[in-house]
């Protein structure tokens, strides 16, 4: 006697189809809760099932194998009506959970007909040869442990529900119902020990042929995965992969075992449904923004040049350019310098090395190696060869750049041999290379040292002898496989996880290329004229665009650690025109200037460009900025990972546009920090903000709309990688991209940033955004960073001020949190006058992104604020 859930009862009309949902073990129907409600609601019918032996349904004290199971799920479908002689004609779309998700696969394989369509959560359909099973289900599997921890106790059910990080106490005491006594948990360890660990178990040839069969389905597939599983490692999520090559993928960051308890997989599950199965409706915006985002690109409909064109045209023998300097880095070591010649031969070399190594077109590289010589042969190499370049910078720090490493789940790495330590520990996949630090080779570590080291980390070769074995296939004649094609991917650069995980962003050849003339029409950058790169985005955009680049002496893991003496080196080793460099940055190269010799102070004087870019910064900063580059002309672009630059704005722009505000002469002018007017070929919208602060208008050109940004252009990402939803989401309106930030356009068509959609204060008189009342505060006498953060309630929200103070001036910058002095409390309420601040608190540093060392974690200080404000003791952000 099976039991099942059914929300029939609860679709209006007649289902649009059936999703057929199995859990695993030892879970029960009341997994699928949450789907049950949200596919009702999108007028699918879904059936949850409790398998025999399991959940509310019959105990009989049956062994069942895994071909049992599957034959048993088709006969309670076929009495269901979903399949068999009394199908209705309406398809089926399986859901599957660990075990379920084998079973439903069998089903899955065996009604072709009923089929529609393929849904998995964290589960394995093979057991790839040479890898033991998890080693929590190996040793749960162990005679001495098994029956102790399966059926006469708990355990094995309390282990799972101690894996979902949500679980409220009723919903872990619903999980436990079905299973209170040793004769309830039967089925518990009966399903455990039906785990086909070898070829030789009972249910081995089963699973072998449902592993096999699902290479054989076509139709629409959805893999939804929680990275945090002990159970289940990311290798079976790229097994389902393979099998699935056509597949819909997205990974639930910080989620785990229980997926559908770590994540809204409910929702997902729905879009993933309307989008795949109901005709589309293309809105007028919609065919617009499409069609606009072809239109317009740099260069017009000039031929497709790929990014690494630039080295082979100025690095060919026998040319003018090949001798002079391409790439200069600055460190510890001294400088280290390469003509266009030898970063050509290098680039060349090294793709041959890399393929020789069984590195292929199509495949993912990890390129986890510091700004500078390496890292730009690295890059331009693996273009070259059409492997996908995955760029996890250390700037994500060490969890982040983990978390973006097994997102990507590259084929190969190359990295700094510290990165390689932490790779061995924290299981990081692929084939892996070291890259020893330019200057370092000859004395890097005795052979046998380096043969230990290798055999402990996992180490296949290291940089120097790709390079040495590239060359000798070079002059044997070699040749290099056929370059990629321009829309085939190129590049997954990660975002800088201000706002939550970073995100991987794919942009293909032809996006990284239209990004490289964008940037080279917009700012004037070319062969002849030098920048400095404080800002390692750039370094490698202006090899792309044949400018020589320098990297200056800094942490790469800290931009506000970029010193007035280390950029005026860096720019006068190749008489820089142009120095690039985050807000961070630029406020210690402000802080150093009084460290400048004369000869570096005559270095900064020949800067004729300054770029701030990675985050807003006020023209009162940037005026500072420039008066140690005093015949710079000051521009800040506005882009982000997915799509740079958008907007661009010079100083006495920025200074216009708050005239305008504070003479509100232009309407729209001020609230927020203005970036500027469109790059070529790139368009503006904003989707107004409703009462609740979400954005749910219609996309407007409206000047003083404030709404989440929309951005088209013909660099725009391909995509986001396997992140199906956030892709769908950022997608809304084909051809453009949701960009999360909030802002507005003036009747000038220049658009001003207020913050992030995310840390958008709803207060019970209205919507209050935060980057203009910061700019407000910043502007207030001892503070240098300010976050304005909500408190309480969405809706009931009140605006709280968190300051950081000038630790030069104010005496008491370093003292413990708390609220701040009075005389800077009412300075800082007068500033924010409009918004009605319920408190200002100091601290002695608010904490910033890791990358830019620019962008305020608002959402951090939030959480802070409201345990402070509630009495709390949270101690130190």
């Amino acid at each position: 006697m099976w039991h099942y859930l059914d929300n029939a009862s609860s679709v209006d009309g007649a289902p649009r189809g059936t999703v057929l949902a199995v859990h695993g073990n030892p879970t029960w129907s009341f997994l699928w809760r949450s789907v049950l409600a949200a596919g009702a609601g999108a007028g699918w019918r879904v059936v949850a099932v409790d398998q025999l032996e399991m959940g509310l349904s019959e105990r009989t004290g049956a062994h069942h194998r895994l071909a049992d199971r599957v034959a048993q799920l088709g006969e309670l479908t076929d009495q269901l009506g979903l399949s068999g002689p009394d199908w209705d004609g309406r398809e089926v779309v399986t859901l599957g959970h660990d075990w379920g998700g084998i079973v439903s696969a069998g089903w899955a394989i065996d009604h072709p007909r009923e089929l529609a369509g393929v849904t998995l959560t964290n589960t394995a359909l093979h057991q790839p040869p040479g890898h033991a099973i998890p080693l929590l289900l190996r040793l749960v599997r162990h005679r001495k442990v098994h029956e102790g921890a399966t059926t006469r106790t708990p355990a094995f059910l309390e282990t799972a529900l101690a894996l979902a990080k949500g679980l409220d106490p009723d919903e872990r005491t619903a999980y436990r119902v079905p299973y209170r006594t040793a004769a309830d948990r039967h089925g518990v360890g009966g399903f455990v020990e039906d785990i086909p660990a070898t070829r030789a178990h009972p249910s081995h040839a089963e699973l072998e042929r449902i592993a096999t069969g699902v290479t054989e389905l076509s139709v629409p597939t959805l893999l939804m995965w929680g990275p945090r599983d002990p159970v289940f490692y990311e290798r079976y999520l790229h097994d389902l992969m393979a099998r699935f090559p056509h597949a819909d993928v997205h990974r639930f960051e910080g989620a785990g075992h229980l997926l559908p308890e770590d994540a809204d997989i409910s929702s997902t599950i729905v879009r993933w449904l309307e989008s795949t199965f109901e005709t589309p409706t293309t809105t007028a915006h919609a065919r617009a923004g499409a069609v606009s985002a072809g239109d317009g690109q740099a260069g017009g409909t000039a031929p497709f040049r790929p990014v690494h064109a630039a080295l082979e045209d100025l690095g060919a023998e026998g040319t003018d350019t090949a001798g002079t300097t391409a790439v200069v880095a600055l460190g510890g070591d001294g400088l280290t310098e390469l003509s266009w010649g030898d970063l050509s031969r290098r680039v060349h070399h090294l793709a041959h090395g890399l393929a020789d190594s069984g590195v292929a077109a199509g495949d993912r590289v990890a390129l986890v190696i510091p700004p500078g010589v390496d890292l730009t042969t690295a890059l331009f190499a693996c273009l070259r060869l059409g492997a996908v370049v995955v760029l996890a910078d250390a700037g994500l720090g060490l969890r982040g750049l983990t978390r973006a490493v097994r997102g990507a789940y590259p084929d190969h790495v190359l990295a700094i041999e510290k990165a390689l330590v932490a790779a061995s520990a924290l299981r990081w996949p692929g084939q892996k290379f070291v890259v020893v630090p330019a200057g370092h080779e000859a004395g890097y570590t005795p052979p046998r040292t380096a043969h230990s080291r290798r055999r402990t980390f996992g180490i296949a070769g290291s940089m120097r002898e790709l390079l040495a074995r590239g060359a000798t296939l070079a002059d044997e004649g070699a040749e290099l496989p056929p370059e990629p094609g321009p829309d085939d991917d190129a590049a997954i650069l990660f975002t800088s996880g201000s706002t939550g995980p970073a995100k991987g962003v794919v942009h293909t050849h032809r996006g990284l290329a239209g990004m490289r003339d964008v940037v080279g029409s917009t700012y004037g950058l070319s062969p002849d004229r030098p920048f400095v790169a404080g800002f390692a985005p750039f370094a490698l955009l202006g090899t792309a665009l044949g400018a020589t680049s320098a990297t200056p002496d800094m942490d790469v893991m800290a931009p506000s650690s970029l010193t007035a003496p280390a950029l005026a080196d860096a720019a006068g080793a190749i008489d820089a025109h142009a120095v690039f460099a985050s807000p961070s940055a630029l406020a210690n190269v402000v802080r150093t200037a009084a460290d400048l010799t004369d000869t570096q102070r005559g270095a900064l004087a020949q800067v004729q460009l300054l770029l701030s870019a990675g985050a807003p910064i006020t023209s009162d900063r940037l005026t500072r900025a420039l008066e140690t580059m005093p015949n710079a002309s000051a521009h800040t672009p506005y882009g982000m990972t997915e799509v740079l630059p958008v907007t661009d704005i010079a100083l006495e722009d920025i200074r216009d546009a708050e005239d305008d505000a504070a003479g509100r002469s232009v309407q729209g002018a001020g609230n927020g920090s203005c970036v500027g007017r469109p790059v070529p070929g790139a368009h503006v919208e904003v989707v107004p903000l409703d009462d609740d602060g979400a954005a749910t208008g219609e996309p407007t050109t409206e000047a003083g709309v404030t709404g989440e940004v929309l951005v088209s252009a013909p660099h725009l990402k391909d995509r986001y990688d396997r992140l199906w939803a956030t892709q769908e989401h950022s997608a809304t309106w084909p051809g453009w991209h949701r960009t999360g930030d909030v802002g507005h356009l003036d009747a000038a068509g220049r658009l001003w940033i207020e913050g992030r959609l995310a840390h958008v204060i709803v207060t019970p008189s209205g919507v209050v955004t935060p980057v203009g009342l910061e700019n407000a505060v910043v502007a207030v006498p001892l503070v240098t960073r300010a976050a304005v953060v909500g408190v309480g309630p969405a809706g009931t929200q009140r605006v709280a001020v968190v300051v950081e103070t000038d630790r030069d001036v104010h005496r008491g910058a370093r003292a413990r949190p708390g609220l701040a002095p009075e005389g800077l409390t009412r300075a800082v309420r007068q500033a924010c006058a409009p918004a009605g601040v319920a408190a200002v608190l100091r601290v002695p540093e608010i904490p910033t992104d890791v990358r830019h060392n620019s962008k305020v974690e608002r959402a951090r200080v939030a959480q802070w604020a409201d345990r402070f404000l509630a009495g709390e003791r949270p101690g130190r952000l």
